[in-house]
């Protein structure tokens, strides 16, 4: 079994790792830090990385267990994310294969991060024909005695995502540009590789 964290657009790694289990678990009381995957994801552009964070209230005073954070919608947020991505995929071989189904994340306003997060991942669970089965838990007190887990929350930071050596390699938009751009949101492996995605991670674990 695998704990994962519990990030909005994951990266593409937190895949690969999670094709090699069964199960795969969700902490819905985590506590919430900053600088995570949890609000934040990153893409490609043609001038390179875009790193782009969904505001939550208190943001930057935030104490609190991951369940409870609340997404902030005073600013457009979501008209600026969707508005990146359709700048940076539209010309992507799948960006409009995926389009209307995934645009309807950036419309409608869910009070919870971890409820976003959790309808995204299932989301990409379905696209991707992801078989691991998605577990979410308060504590490991439910687990059966003598289960193995492995323990991957905090592996990929903002700041040292790219450093991970498992690299999964696929062509991208900007990458006679900015050069292959390894490990970023598993979007930008969707709208280059399509359904061609779950089996090349799945290939590659």
């Amino acid at each position: 079994m695998l704990l994962i964290d519990n990030q909005i657009f994951p990266v593409v790694n937190l895949f690969k790792y999670s094709y090699k289990k069964t199960n795969v678990i969700l902490f819905s009381c985590d506590s919430y830090s900053k600088m995570t995957f949890n609000n934040r994801f990153v893409i490609a552009g043609s001038n390179g990385l875009i790193h782009l964070s969904v505001p939550i209230i208190n943001g930057r005073n935030h104490q609190a267990l991951l369940k409870d954070v609340r997404i902030c919608y005073q600013e457009k947020w979501q008209t600026r994310h969707w508005r990146t991505l359709v700048s940076c995929y539209s010309k992507s071989p799948f960006f409009e294969y995926y389009r209307d189904s995934l645009e309807t994340f950036f419309i409608d306003k869910p009070n919870f991060l971890f409820d976003f997060n959790l309808a995204v991942l299932y989301w990409l669970k379905q696209v991707l024909k992801f078989s691991t089965e998605i577990t979410v838990l308060e504590t490991l007190d439910n687990l059966l005695p003598g289960e193995e887990i492995e323990d991957l929350r905090n592996k990929w930071l903002p700041k040292n995502f790219q450093s991970d050596v498992s690299r999964v390699y696929y062509r991208q938009v900007f990458e006679e540009r900015i050069g292959f751009q390894p490990n970023l949101s598993i979007l930008d492996m969707l709208f280059n590789m399509g359904p061609q995605t779950g089996a090349i991670l799945s290939k590659d674990s």
